[in-house]
């Protein structure tokens, strides 16, 4: 984002004559090389003079008839997104440009029509368009009050003038992390002024306010215990909104991949607190130290914090930029809110830039003509995602009780038979390609385009895991490029004309007015279907879809047959359903329907990697399904989709075969391929399904205490670099959970699973997106944390001071030495 010059690439401005129609009057800085009466027609949509204001949306570079073709070459073709496309080779077609056009209409009854109708546009290769409206409202107020061209060159100036050189630029795990979370100061680190900071400082001996305006407190007695702590810091939480800063130790934390040149484990010194000034800062002897180091963190982690080595080290900041650790009250140990608080060891987290509330979004500003628009950009977008879309507003609009889906039934979308929710059926139209309109007779052609918008991202899975529904989709179509836009496979357009329902040219078109969807009647024969085969014997044969309790015969499967229809009504996309629509009608956010969205798409791709196993044997497009297996040298953990209920997975699988059909004969799934094949190569963690393991400790039954142990072992092993941390992360998201299949480690009856998750989260917490995460846990998980963390603690230095101390005998050696994590030998860890 940051490397892109140039925000704006052409502004258009279109208006309606009387006796010629609608005219592209400007272009700058250059000609588009397009149509010119085929824009000025996309500007002005069908009944623009009927609304007093209108936003429409339309795409450049995506088919023939809309390339351009400039007279100059204003930039090089590149990825405009600041990330790869992921296609896996050089792109056959330019870059997409979207189009963010305002449209606008004044009456004035001595004119020949009543009205004057003028509309402009902005082409950027940005997808979050929405941010450039208030510019353009200014400018196209500009044109109406002074018409001239330079009402455009202000507009191009002022739109390429914005600053976002200081914009991070997130990983694709980054990007889902951010989106997930309701705090405000994730990835705060990255907005450091690189610039502005010191490159020394000194301890202060009292903690210094907090950057994020809320004030301290502490309790007026220095030597609570933890439980008292708990008490008073729920006592305050109710009164004042508490935001404390964190107590870390000067040196590395007491973990055990931290062994002496020597090869003995060195007793971790920090900074003692003993001898400090803290007055009421002091930390509780007995209850939060960890060999002179005090051990805790407050409520939310917004005040001063620091990175630590690892962490400037991924984030590419020099080591003179670096700030010395500050100390905080004793009793943040206690709170209500939804990020939890309490007491974890060693925290570190980076200094937000100043002025920013909200680090999801880059603030910056646009200047026109003197006036200062603040604009706010969204740090998570990906590029399958434009506009402002509203998934809840699809969801409403087509989940009432009077939406009616009327036509015949097809395999690729009645999934569930005459049951299937219309959200199902537009999803499964999606996914397998059909020809989708959206109708909104009568009403502003921006908000039918905002309804193309939100079931791209609903097929996409909220564009973070499958791409190539914007290529294909019209937010706004027209009468005068209809049939070439008609020839695009699978398109998906928004329309305002009635005259596009009598046409036969689309496989599913959904009211938006009434709510109604009409599935075309020749739709078998367009879609020849076959019946896939039957998996039960498949599945009985291979027996790769094992899980706790097994299906024993083959009248179990014959019962499944039988019962199929009658379960209808209990068919997982149904439930699904009606989770979402219980969730909005509980007024949960956009960002939660977004974020179960996502995991939905996510079940399909591993369900249709399941089929194509069971189908031809093997799969190129997901992990091959393996359980867990103790056989042989090694043991190995499982892969691909992971299943806890025989019959109800049988049962799943078979619900998807025709809509996994269907979607192996798009162009989606073999993006796909692409982007998984190349994901296997560039993840960050290698060679080991996480998704699964962590679907099994999240569901899985009566798990063997050898497949948990090898779990954590792998976990812990795999989290060595910032990379690996954040995509772990990524995939324990807030509304699954977040740390809880991980921290349930902790309570584990094995002492090597509860070391194995120490050492995991004592990596997390070398950052400070791994910071956030810990806070999240209860405060039984962060007790159970504390104590093993400090019996570790206690463990390693006892163990220290007796190798070191001088024998009393001189030629008596030690009778023992405790193992400690860092060098238990691999006997040790069950499996080798």
């Amino acid at each position: 984002m940051a490397g892109d010059p140039q925000h704006c690439s052409f502004v258009l401005l279109a208006e309606f004559d009387i006796l010629r129609g609608a005219q592209l009057t400007y272009q700058f800085p250059q000609p588009l090389g397009t149509d010119e009466w085929l824009m000025a027609n996309l500007m002005l949509p069908d009944g623009a003079e009927k609304h007093l204001e209108d936003w429409t949306i339309f795409f450049l570079n995506q088919t023939p008839f809309n390339t351009i073709a400039p007279v100059l070459a204003l930039e090089k073709p590149e990825d405009g997104h600041g990330e790869s496309t992921g296609k896996g080779g050089p792109e056959s077609k330019p870059e997409l440009l979207y189009v963010l056009n305002l449209v606008r209409t004044k009456q004035d009854k001595s004119l020949p029509r009543g009205a004057l109708v003028k509309a402009m546009a902005i082409c950027t290769r940005h997808p979050f368009i929405q941010i450039f409206k208030p510019v353009l409202l200014m400018a196209l107020d500009d044109y109406f009050s002074n018409p001239s061209k330079e009402c455009l060159s202000r507009l191009f100036d002022a739109v390429n003038s914005m600053d976002i050189a200081g914009a991070p630029v997130l990983t694709r795990h980054e990007k889902l992390i951010m989106r997930y979370s309701e705090r405000k100061d994730v990835f705060a680190e990255k907005f450091r002024p690189q610039d502005s900071v010191p490159s020394t400082a000194t301890v202060p001996s009292q903690p210094p306010p907090s950057k994020f305006g809320h004030g301290r407190d502490g309790s007026s007695d220095s030597k609570l215990s933890f439980e008292e702590g708990l008490l008073a810091r729920a006592r305050e939480s109710r009164d004042k909104d508490d935001n404390a800063s964190f107590i870390i130790d000067g040196g590395a934390p007491p973990s055990s991949h931290s062994p002496s040149p020597g090869g003995q484990p060195q007793p971790q010194t920090g900074t003692s607190l003993q001898g400090t000034n803290l007055g009421q800062y002091s930390p509780s002897d007995s209850s939060f130290s960890l060999g002179g180091s005090a051990v805790w963190v407050g409520e939310d982690g917004g005040g001063d914090h620091t990175m630590n080595g690892k962490e400037k080290e991924a984030m590419k900041i020099p080591p003179s930029i670096s700030r010395n650790r500050t100390s905080v009250d004793a009793s943040s140990t206690s709170s209500s809110n939804a990020h939890g608080s309490g007491v974890i060891p060693h925290l570190t987290l980076g200094d937000p830039l100043p002025g920013i509330k909200d680090t999801r979004f880059f603030p910056t500003m646009i200047v026109y003509k003197g006036h200062q628009l603040p604009i706010k950009i969204p740090l998570s977008t990906f590029p399958e995602e434009v506009g402002d879309y509203s998934l809840i507003q699809l969801i409403q609009t087509f989940s009432t009780p009077t939406v009616t889906v009327t036509g015949p039934h097809h395999p690729h979308l009645h999934t569930n038979g005459s049951l299937t929710h219309p959200i199902i059926i537009l999803f499964n139209a999606l996914i397998t390609g059909k020809r989708i309109v959206f109708l909104g007779h009568g009403r502003p052609a921006g908000q039918v385009a905002s309804y193309v918008l939100s079931a791209c991202s609903l097929g996409s899975g909220c564009g973070s895991v499958l791409r190539g529904f914007v290529e294909r989709a019209f937010p706004y179509a027209h009468l005068t490029n209809r049939e070439e836009w008609e020839s695009i496979p699978g398109y998906i357009a928004g329309v305002t004309n009635l005259i596009f329902e009598s046409s036969k040219s689309w496989d599913l078109l959904c009211d938006v007015g009434t709510g109604r969807m009409v599935v075309s009647k020749d739709i078998s024969t367009t879609y020849p279907y076959s019946p896939p085969p039957t998996l039960a014997p498949h599945l009985t044969n291979r027996g790769t879809l094992k899980a706790e309790s097994s299906v024993g015969s083959e009248e179990e499967f014959g019962k499944l047959r039988s019962d199929h229809s009658s379960s209808r009504s209990e068919h997982y996309d149904n439930m699904f359903m009606e989770d979402i629509v219980s969730a909005i009608s509980y007024h949960f956010g956009e960002s939660l329907v977004r974020a179960r969205f996502t995991d939905y798409v996510w079940r399909f791709l591993r369900l249709a990697a399941r089929y194509d196993e069971e189908v031809s044997g093997s799969t190129t497009s997901g992990w091959p399904t393996a359980g867990y297996t103790d056989r042989g040298e090694r043991p190995r953990l499982g892969s691909g989709l992971a299943v806890f209920d025989d019959l109800a997975g049988v049962r799943e699988l078979q619900a998807n075969a025709s809509r996994i059909e269907g979607w192996k004969q798009t162009r989606m799934c073999q993006y796909w391929d692409i982007d998984f094949k190349k994901s296997l190569t560039t993840d960050a963690i290698q060679g080991v399904d996480i998704y699964h393991q962590l679907s099994r400790l999240r569901h899985g039954k009566n798990i063997p205490d050898a497949e948990v142990e090898l779990m954590m072992r792998t976990f812990a092993e795999n989290l060595q670099t910032y990379d690996q941390v954040v995509e772990l992360l990524a995939l324990v998201p807030p509304h699954q959970g977040g740390l809880l299949p991980l921290s349930l480690g902790l309570l584990h009856p094995q002492e090597i699973i509860r070391e194995y998750t120490v050492d995991i989260l004592n990596e997390l917490r070398q950052y400070s997106i791994g910071v956030l995460f810990l806070q999240s846990l209860n405060h039984f998980q962060r007790y159970a944390y504390v104590r093993l963390a400090a019996a570790r603690k206690a463990k390693t230095v006892k163990e220290q001071n007796h190798i070191y101390s001088p024998p009393q005998h001189p030629h008596t050696a030690p009778l023992f030495a405790l193992k400690t994590p860092s060098n238990r030998s691999e006997s040790s860890l069950g499996g080798g």
